[in-house]
């Protein structure tokens, strides 16, 4: 067993503020402690900026942008809470999972100085304003939208590099989702106009400084590998970028999932396992 410390970069999601979700925040948090974690970052989706551009479960609930953004609101006042009350037993960060869609150029800096998080996961998980992960059917669509699962990728590593470039977020989260629901996924990430892509984008995570979240949700979820895949996480180690674990949970019981197996895969690369943090947002600010 690896001496490394069980971190995570991207977890924490809770039922009592995610509705695809379960469990307390609170009872999420113990299950970090219990299992001997060092930090973990809380990353809560963002709020939906419109009811076109929330998620499916949340419109099947008949919820709202302003009751979900009041419901951020509480969700940072109960995440401080919580890192006070546990600060001797586990390090916690406060942070926010960002969306890529219509507005979010201006709807993330509204988010960051109304609730001042500690660092932001930049996810993409709407392609041409379509939340493609969430089915197989709703993933079809989406690729049908921008003319194939080919043209699906080339828009979706665009849309990264564009919030990469314009967020500049510390944590890339799941950098290449996009294959959730394509069984043919290694050979597509090798396609040439998708390899550039994916290679621009390393390029300025590298630059930035960027940690990549190793995705761990991936494995819990019954794939073969997490979220990085194999050929990608080889870039990433030639280009010396930081890679770190995120168990992506939503409940009690996926806290920590294959935390184990992912040191494990990390270390036989030769990857820095002493986990960069990440680059906290003017942490000597104070809180509104």
């Amino acid at each position: 067993m690896s001496k490394a410390q069980y971190v995570s970069v991207h977890g924490g999601h809770s039922g009592q503020f995610c509705n695809h979700a379960s469990d307390s925040l609170e009872e999420i948090v113990l299950a970090y402690v219990q299992k001997g974690f060092s930090w973990v970052g809380i990353t809560e989706h963002a709020p939906g900026i419109s009811h076109e551009l929330m998620y499916a479960d949340q419109q099947a609930e008949g919820l709202t942008p302003e009751l979900l953004y009041d419901q951020f609101g509480d969700y940072i006042t109960e995440c401080l809470r919580l890192k006070k009350k546990y600060r001797d037993q586990l390090t916690l960060y406060v942070a926010i999972e960002i969306e890529t869609y219509s507005g979010y150029q201006s709807f993330v800096p509204h988010l960051v100085e109304s609730f001042r998080p500690e660092y932001l996961v930049g996810s993409v998980h709407f392609v041409n304003d379509l939340n493609f992960d969430y089915s197989p059917e709703m993933y079809e669509r989406t690729a049908a939208s921008v003319g194939g699962i080919e043209q699906l990728y080339e828009h979706y590593f665009d849309a990264q590099f564009e919030m990469i470039e314009s967020i500049n977020p510390a944590v890339i989260g799941h950098f290449d989702l996009v294959r959730i629901f394509d069984h043919d996924y290694k050979g597509r990430l090798e396609k040439p106009a998708i390899r550039r892509k994916i290679i621009r984008n390393l390029e300025l995570i590298k630059k930035r400084g960027t940690i990549l979240d190793f995705n761990l949700r991936a494995l819990y979820k019954g794939a073969t590998e997490p979220y990085i895949s194999q050929s990608i996480l080889e870039m990433a180690k030639e280009m010396e970028i930081a890679v770190v674990p995120g168990d992506d949970s939503h409940s009690v019981k996926s806290v920590g999932n294959y935390i184990e197996q992912g040191i494990d895969i990390l270390e036989k690369m030769q990857f820095d396992l002493s986990w960069q943090k990440p680059q906290l947002i003017a942490p000597d600010q104070p809180r509104p």
